[in-house]
């Protein structure tokens, strides 16, 4: 599978991506992605091959093999990525919808814009945003939670037990390297399990800052209303009412231009 593809596609997506976001895509390609081509597949590259049953009953080995590993970590692994790095790609698609509709706008509006940033995350953009990131999280939980189920608690036994059809009677069957398989595969549970909590955080962030935005619009409204239901007098006459007063005049002096003003009908105040 060309792994670098849907890297190159991806890499896309972290300038619409919090903090949060480029550390999970980080985590995905580094950790699981790499690991999965590097390694991974050279691990269980001979899991068919080498597995060995105590029986030449033809068929015997074929059925214990097939109930021991219903499905193939591989093949679980490659699903698993598939299907939690897809939600990504919806963000994207919003974007170009947006720079698509927002280019036709301009067009027939003389050079004006329908968004002023269409990969900014606010209106439809921030709930398919806060979308991906509970499927990308879904997704990695339903995989952990049948990888569990399937392999009893991510366990490779060494020596296992089977007794179906054809076999003549219970027969010991043997995977090659299974501390190794085991380890790799706590691994990419670990990695899995950082990524949810990853995805969590983030949606954690995003609903977080959605709320203090809608909690100070609340309280910039509120006070504009109060300002406007309670409008105050004026505590100072304005600056026009005030006068300068000479301070060398003596007290006389003070009082008689006072009673002048008066006289005229205005106020003055010493400065």
């Amino acid at each position: 599978m060309n792994w670098s593809g849907l890297e190159s596609l991806l890499s896309g997506v972290n300038k619409y991506s919090t903090a949060f976001g480029r550390i999970w895509l980080s985590m995905v390609f580094v950790f699981r992605v790499l690991v999965f081509v590097v390694a991974a597949q050279r691990v269980w590259g001979d899991e068919s091959k080498d597995f060995v049953c105590n029986t030449r009953q033809p068929g015997c080995t074929n059925i214990c093999y097939d109930h021991i590993f219903p499905i193939s970590h591989i093949r679980l692994w490659a699903l698993q990525l598939i299907f939690v790095t897809c939600p990504s790609l919806i963000v994207v698609a919003h974007v170009k919808f947006r720079e698509g509709k927002d280019a036709k706008y301009t067009a027939s509006h003389h050079g004006s814009h329908l968004y002023a940033n269409p990969g900014k995350k606010r209106g439809g953009l921030w709930w398919t945003y806060l979308l991906s990131l509970v499927f990308k999280a879904g997704f990695d939980a339903a995989f952990l939670y049948i990888l569990f189920r399937i392999y009893d608690g991510y366990d490779l036994p060494k020596l296992s037990k089977c007794s179906l059809d054809p076999c003549p009677n219970t027969v010991d069957c043997f995977i090659s390297r299974p501390t190794e398989k085991k380890i790799f595969m706590l691994f990419m549970v670990v990695s899995s399990a950082l990524c949810i909590f990853m995805c969590i955080l983030e949606m954690l962030y995003l609903i977080g800052k959605r709320v203090a935005k809608l909690l100070r619009v609340r309280h910039e409204n509120e006070r504009i209303l109060f300002a406007e239901q309670h409008e105050l007098t004026e505590m100072a006459p304005p600056r026009s009412q005030y006068h300068w007063v000479d301070p060398t005049l003596d007290d006389n002096q003070r009082s008689l231009t006072r009673r002048e003003k008066i006289k005229e009908g205005s106020v003055t105040t010493a400065l």
